[in-house]
C-alpha cells in the first residue's frame, strides 16, 4: 500500500483539465478516422491537438516508445506504433490509447472505433468491450477491492462469448502515467488492493475475440492476440470517491 498515491485538490484539478483536452480528442476522432488515413495522420492529429490546447503527450519518448499515441488495427491488442506504412481499410477496427500531460498530471484513455461499415461480429466486440468498463464502475467507490473490478469486466466478457487479456491490465495515474495499484481485467471479487478516496485510476478491458493469449512483436511494442482474431480495448482516468467514481475522460455524450 505504501506505492499507492492519493491527489490534493490542485493536482485533481489539472486532472480535470487534461480530461477536458482527451474529451476533445476523442470526439474529433469521430470524424477524423475513416478508410484510407493512415495511423502516423492519427498520431499527428493527436499529438498537434494536444499542442494547441497547452498539453503534452505522455507517451512519445516514454521507456522510448517513438510516439504521441497507440494506434492498435485487428489483431493488435495495444500500443501498435503509428506508422505512413498502415492505411485503414473499410471494414477495419482501429483501438487509439492517449496519454495526456497537463502540468505534470496524466490523464490515460482508449476508443476502439469502427473505419467505415464493419462486421456484426466486429461492433459486438467493441461493444461488449465498453460495456464491460462500465460494468466494472457499477457501485464502485473508496472500499471496494480492484479484485472486484476484475471479477465484473471477466464476468461480463466471458458471458458474452470473449476473453480477457491476462498479461496488461489497468493501473493508478497521476504524476506518472503507471502507477500503483495493477488492476487485473479478471480475478475475484473482494481481493486485491483497497481503494482509497482520491486515488486515481485507469480501468482498461482488454477484450480478444477468440483466446486471451498474446505476442509481441519484435518492435518490442506491438502486441498482437497470438490466434490473429480481432482486439478491442476501452479506457478511462477516474477519481475514486466516497460515494463513486468521478469519470475523468468520459465523453459528455459517451454513455452506457
Amino acid at each position: 500500500m505504501s506505492g499507492i498515491k492519493t491527489l490534493t485538490k490542485h493536482q485533481i484539478e489539472l486532472m480535470r483539465q487534461s480530461g477536458e483536452v482527451m474529451k476533445g480528442i476523442f470526439v474529433g476522432l469521430r470524424d477524423f478516422i475513416k478508410a484510407g488515413i493512415t495511423t502516423k495522420d492519427i498520431d499527428t492529429w493527436c499529438h498537434n491537438f494536444m499542442l494547441a490546447h497547452d498539453c503534452k503527450p505522455s507517451c512519445l519518448g516514454y521507456m522510448g516508445y517513438p510516439a504521441a499515441v497507440c494506434t492498435s488495427v485487428n489483431d493488435v491488442v495495444v500500443h501498435g506504433i503509428p506508422s505512413d506504412d498502415v492505411v485503414l481499410q473499410e471494414g477495419d477496427i482501429v483501438s487509439v490509447d492517449i496519454c495526456v500531460n497537463y502540468k505534470g498530471i496524466h490523464t490515460d484513455a482508449c476508443r476502439t472505433y469502427a473505419v467505415g461499415k464493419i462486421s456484426p461480429e466486429a461492433q459486438k466486440l467493441i461493444d461488449v468491450t465498453k460495456q464491460s468498463f462500465f460494468e466494472a464502475i457499477k457501485g464502485l467507490k473508496a472500499g471496494k477491492t480492484t479484485g472486484d473490478i476484475g471479477a465484473a469486466v471477466q464476468s461480463y466478457v466471458e458471458a458474452n462469448g470473449f476473453s480477457v487479456v491476462r498479461d496488461m491490465q489497468g493501473h493508478g495515474i497521476g504524476t506518472h502515467i503507471h502507477e500503483d495499484p495493477g488492476i487485473p481485467n479478471f480475478g475475484k471479487a473482494g481481493s486485491g488492493v483497497k481503494l482509497r478516496e482520491n486515488m486515481a485510476i485507469c480501468i482498461e478491458p482488454m477484450v480478444n475475440m477468440g483466446s486471451y493469449h498474446i505476442k509481441i512483436d519484435r518492435d518490442g511494442w506491438t502486441c498482437r492476440t497470438r490466434d490473429g482474431k480481432w482486439a478491442a480495448h476501452y479506457e478511462n482516468t477516474m477519481l475514486v470517491t466516497k460515494s463513486g467514481v468521478e469519470l475523468m475522460t468520459l465523453e459528455d455524450d459517451e454513455n452506457e
